[in-house]
């Protein structure tokens, strides 16, 4: 059988104000269009179908809609597990009505790990496939917290809940094979950053855990999985060199940092339990580019884009000697008459010049919360000693916070 691994859509992520609705469309368009005529017999999204918890109207059609479209293919099952960005019960909602249509959703953990193990028939009622549906692990689901625990026991006990509960969840899994008798593949789902993972610059990767967890290895997974199917990191890559533990990445590239990616999604085939896999590109469906330099780089860089008629969103990063403070005025007038639109300018001199020190080419944008919080420390002369306990319990009280918020929806 055939499957086809995908993640982190981010349906309704916008970029620099710019709404992105007809990029998700033409890449939901073309995935469903890829399935049909790759013959594609169950779809696995590990997380982040949307960008907020509370995505818009717009988004919700586009991701129904396409449910819809692929439930008439010829592709028998869907299984569509919660990332970091989505909201649990929203995901949830219609799970009942989806299964109408094959549609598997698995919004949040549950007490019973054998609610995430589902076991998926063929054409003619018999057992083709398991997965375990695992969905992103918030604290809450894995770790009980203690008065007096020690960061190193903290970590502990979330490294020990998220290895724990894919034991658990294997276990449940192996039993139902050997049930059945059947040499049918085991698959599981995650999204999770393991150690060693790559990410870009601008690629909009939340940290998922507190501390070191965000990095967790790939030997807390079970043995007996015969593909592992990961979601969180946009850039598309196995673990540890293993063809069957893979990030498919995300679709579209999600800021500039990404713009130079080949995206792609994993087509997985299975003979018995052996799997193959096979990247197959994504199209680009909206050309990003950044432009860096002195004006004289810059300009001829637009200059060669116009040339060729090109299409495509421009991130304009200066930083020549010259302090040009009419920069935007002089960009606008280079792409105009052009196919070409400049979402976002960097004047890094202006920056130096009004400030009067060097800012290694940062603005607030280029800088996550984890980056404000140290620099306030630095700010404040807090004792290089005192600073990673406090980063420890910042990033903690907001993992909490963030948790609290999609709990609310």
């Amino acid at each position: 059988m055939k499957l086809l691994h995908t993640s982190d859509w981010h349906i309704g992520r916008t970029l620099y104000g710019r709404k992105r609705y007809e990029e998700f469309e033409a890449f939901l368009t073309w995935l469903a269009e890829t399935i049909r005529q790759t013959e594609i017999d169950a779809l696995l999204v590990a997380g982040d179908v949307f960008d907020t918890s509370a995505p818009s109207n717009r988004a919700q059609e586009l991701y129904y809609r396409f449910l819809c479209r692929v439930a008439a293919s010829s592709c028998r099952h869907v299984v569509v597990v919660a990332g970091n960005h989505d909201s649990p019960s929203f995901l949830n909602a219609p799970r009942e009505l989806l299964k109408a249509l094959n549609v598997h959703v698995v919004g949040n953990a549950s007490e019973d790990p054998g609610d995430e193990v589902l076991l998926l028939n063929d054409e003619h009622g018999s057992p083709e496939l398991i997965v375990c549906a695992v969905p992103y692990l918030r604290d809450r689901d894995i770790r009980v917290a203690e008065a007096g625990e020690s960061v190193e026991d903290k970590e502990r006990k979330l490294i020990d809940g998220i290895r724990n509960h894919y034991a658990a969840v294997a276990a449940l899994a192996e039993q139902k094979r050997m049930e059945l008798g059947a040499d049918i593949p085991i698959v599981a789902m995650g999204h999770l950053f393991t150690a060693g993972g790559q990410t870009d610059d601008g690629d909009g990767v939340r940290e998922l855990y507190v501390g070191s967890l965000a990095h967790v290895t790939a030997g807390i997974f079970p043995a007996c999985f015969n593909y592992l199917a990961l979601g969180h990191l946009h850039v598309p890559q196995n673990v540890n060199g293993s063809e069957t533990i893979q990030y498919s990445g995300s679709p579209l590239p999600m800021g500039f940092g990404e713009a130079k990616q080949q995206k792609s999604v994993c087509q997985v085939e299975f003979h018995g339990t052996a799997a193959s896999v096979q990247l197959i590109d994504v199209p680009v469906f909206q050309k990003l580019e950044r432009v860096k330099g002195d004006w004289d780089v810059i300009s001829s860089r637009i200059l060669e884009l116009s040339a060729t008629g090109s299409q495509g969103w421009l991130e304009v990063i200066y930083d020549g000697d010259e302090v040009i403070g009419d920069l935007r005025e002089r960009l606008e007038a280079a792409v105009t008459g052009t196919e070409m639109e400049i979402l976002r300018v960097k004047n890094n001199r202006i920056i130096d010049h009004v400030l009067g020190q060097i800012h290694d080419e940062e603005t607030l944008d280029d800088l996550n919360v984890n980056d404000v919080f140290e620099r306030c420390l630095a700010v404040h002369k807090v004792p290089e000693d005192q600073r990673p306990e406090l980063l420890r319990a910042y990033q903690e009280a907001l993992s909490s916070l963030y948790e609290d918020d999609l709990q609310a929806e």
